[in-house]
């Protein structure tokens, strides 16, 4: 008897666990300053996280799924100074 996992027509599962795993990997853990801040994002990365629910990574390097509302916070120091930088 095979399990959900095995069976082909249901691999959207593994694949979220897969996903899921790899962020996991990925995510590195620091201090709580980037969540007291705003950060600068590709605004068609905003939109697909929102439709996917995937996270987004920052100008910064920050790797999170958007939820709150960004005009509450100031604007991440680095975000900024990296989007100025590239207006030259």
């Amino acid at each position: 008897m095979s399990t959900p996992l095995d069976s082909p027509d249901q691999g959207g599962t593994a694949l979220l666990d897969r996903e899921l795993e790899e962020l996991l990997r990925e995510e590195t853990i620091e201090p709580g300053d980037h969540e007291r801040f705003s950060h600068y994002v590709k605004k068609d990365k905003i939109l697909e996280s929102a439709m996917t629910g995937k996270p987004v990574r920052a100008l910064c390097g920050k790797k999170w799924t958007p939820g709150r509302d960004p005009e509450k916070f100031p604007v991440c120091p680095t975000c900024k100074e990296i989007y100025e930088s590239m207006q030259h």
